[in-house]
């Protein structure tokens, strides 16, 4: 293939069926999956992660599976150093890259590269946590100095909260003007994203019936046979949703059905949060119901250099963005 490189984003919230939409779509045009899903990249972190199959890895090859373990640190800054030459070479190589995976923030350093910004100012972080102990609310603050950048960031994530009012209070200008100009001049790839989502009491019963089926799988099995391996239960991985609520299990701190419960509920509220950072961080996202029909049209016409078109609708009882 010659031209600029092109690759198409399959995102959207967990649970939504990104990941077999994906699937079919690499296989009808002869493509390669780039996993973008922060957990997937860990060994022995299968059932609770939904991990694509054996089966379905030899039926077309998955890129960025299985290269960590638990105790292993990976940034979006990593991923970027990884996934950029990959999907490169894939076009190259005339296999349509498909990048998959809902951790946003590895998918924006990926197309944009990533801002590093000024130096730290302890003397203004310490001033920040006095404030933060007073009771002073720092992401309202933030609101009040650069709202662009506290839309973007949630209440919840005191670190970039703070990062975001230093580089202001730094340079002058937000974080989110340095970000975007950044990612202005550092665009290695045409990329189509397309968002995969549905409706609100459809997704709800998809994450109960997985919920339901990851336990039926062994899910409190894989968490033990972890622990087995020696992996200290307060690893960031085995915090995440799933993993955490079975190993509370087995430590005797929950019941089957209350822990069960509570992995719904983690996981639509994470759904829900990701559906918002994908409304806020890609404003030129294709939002679609996952038929493949539509979605492998668009894909393949995108990867073949055709105009997009007008915007596409979302069917099945979607929204647009």
């Amino acid at each position: 293939m010659t031209g600029r490189p092109r690759l198409a984003i399959i995102t959207g919230p967990t649970g939504s069926g990104k990941s077999e939409l994906a699937l079919a779509i690499a296989l009808a045009i002869g493509g390669e999956i780039i996993n973008a899903d922060s957990l997937a990249f860990y060994r022995g972190l299968d059932i609770g992660t939904a991990k694509p199959s054996l089966a379905d890895r030899a039926r077309v090859p998955h890129h960025l599976v299985d290269i960590l373990d638990p105790p292993d640190d990976f940034s979006a800054a990593d991923f970027m150093r990884l996934a950029r030459p990959l999907a490169k070479g894939l076009w190259d190589r005339g296999r349509p890259p498909l990048v998959v995976g809902g951790t946003g923030l590895y998918l924006r350093s990926l197309l944009g590269g990533l801002f590093e910004g000024p130096g730290r100012d302890q003397a203004f972080r310490d001033q920040l946590r006095e404030m933060a102990g007073r009771g002073q609310d720092l992401h309202r603050l933030l609101s009040e100095r650069d709202p662009v950048s506290a839309r973007r960031i949630r209440p919840s994530d005191p670190a970039r909260i703070v990062r975001a009012l230093e580089v202001l209070h730094l340079t002058g200008e937000g974080i989110s003007v340095h970000q975007d100009r950044h990612a202005l001049s550092d665009r290695p790839f045409e990329a189509l994203t397309v968002v995969i989502d549905r409706p609100l009491d459809e997704m709800d019963q998809r994450i109960r019936e997985r919920t339901r089926r990851m336990f039926e799988l062994g899910l409190l099995r894989e968490a033990g046979d972890l622990l087995a391996k020696g992996y200290r239960p307060d690893l960031k991985p085995l915090r995440s949703v799933g993993y955490r609520e079975s190993l509370d299990v087995l430590a005797g701190r929950l019941g089957l059905q209350e822990a069960q419960e509570q992995v719904f509920l983690r996981t639509r509220r994470l759904a829900k949060r990701q559906r918002t950072w994908f409304r806020g961080q890609a404003p030129q996202a294709r939002w679609l119901y996952p038929e493949p029909g539509p979605v492998l049209d668009l894909v393949r016409g995108f990867l073949e250099g055709r105009p997009l078109g007008p915007e596409v609708s979302v069917g099945g009882g979607g929204h647009a963005l």
